[in-house]
């Protein structure tokens, strides 16, 4: 992997963007959208917007081989998993502990990636991932305040977040069909994953999957517009980044929702919490900090 100011950029702004989708998912269970909707929406804005990328470019067309597979399993599966688990646990465990959960996946990442024979982290890599587990693990401790419920139901679901994420952002790397366009491939994923689960809401005529947009038109749009600015970062950033770095986006994603979540939703944090999310922070800059004036070549991918 090759860690240069584009893909620091990517990292930040795609991770950045995820913040702000804990609250919004609050917003959409306190409106009662039921997860489907949630999940449509999160697709439907990725392919609109890179639809019209595609067009303006010229590269749109139709996937070819491997690239079926890929768009078949990265769209319905290893982006939609996630989103819909954010979506149910959101109301249960509150918006900031559900982001914290979003800042475990690089690690798991990583350890999948070792298993998987993708090799290994230079010590300051390490030292910077190490820090933002630590600091995340300080934040989990807090979880009473975070609003986390005693349910041990909700809590295993939240746990399942990381997980879906490292599996997903492992898969996208292994599988990823030669030299084939980041923006070509996030379309098709994307908009397979809504011609599927569309037709899924056609087939068991649940009509309140599209009642719920139609009421509450702003809280679509925001996320159609949100899911349409990720999307193109991520991309890009699992083609050039690797598995490792794309990871990274929970630490940012956990810092931006914890602060959103509290000047916005008014979520209380005590203190150990807030000194976690530096935590974080710094272990984020150390694990992107360039050793060098030229570009930093890591091993894990």
């Amino acid at each position: 992997m090759i860690i240069t100011r584009d893909t620091r950029f990517l990292l930040l702004a795609s991770g950045m963007l995820l913040g702000f989708t804990f609250p919004l998912a609050k917003l959409a269970g306190i409106a009662q959208m039921p997860a489907m909707t949630w999940v449509i929406l999160n697709s439907l804005g990725a392919s609109l917007t890179l639809l019209t990328l595609l067009m303006l470019t010229g590269g749109l067309e139709l996937p070819r081989g491997r690239q079926w597979r890929y768009a078949l399993i990265t769209g319905p599966i290893t982006f939609a998993s996630p989103s819909l688990l954010v979506f149910l646990v959101v109301p249960q465990v509150g918006a900031g502990y559900s982001g914290i959960m979003f800042a475990l996946s690089p690690v798991l990442t990583l350890t999948l990636t070792r298993l998987a024979g993708m090799g290994t982290l230079g010590r300051q890599k390490t030292l910077g991932l190490l820090l933002g587990l630590g600091g995340a693990a300080g934040i989990s401790l807090t979880r009473g305040s975070l609003g986390a419920p005693a349910e041990a139901l909700w809590l295993a679901l939240a746990a399942l977040i990381p997980l879906a994420l490292a599996a997903g952002n492992l898969y996208r790397t292994l599988d990823w069909p030669g030299q084939a366009s980041p923006e070509l491939l996030a379309f098709w994923s994307h908009t397979l994953a809504v011609i599927l689960y569309a037709s899924a809401a056609l087939i068991f005529g649940n009509e309140a999957i599209w009642k719920s947009a139609v009421d509450n038109p702003q809280l679509a749009a925001g996320h159609l517009a949100l899911a349409g600015l990720i999307a193109p970062l991520i991309f890009r950033l699992q083609r050039f980044g690797g598995p490792v770095l794309l990871s990274q986006t929970g630490y940012v994603a956990a810092g931006t929702s914890l602060l959103i979540a509290s000047v916005w939703m008014r979520e209380s944090y005590p203190l150990t919490a807030w000194l976690s999310a530096l935590v974080i922070l710094i272990g984020m800059v150390i694990s992107l900090w360039p050793k060098a004036s030229k570009p930093v070549i890591c091993q894990d991918a």
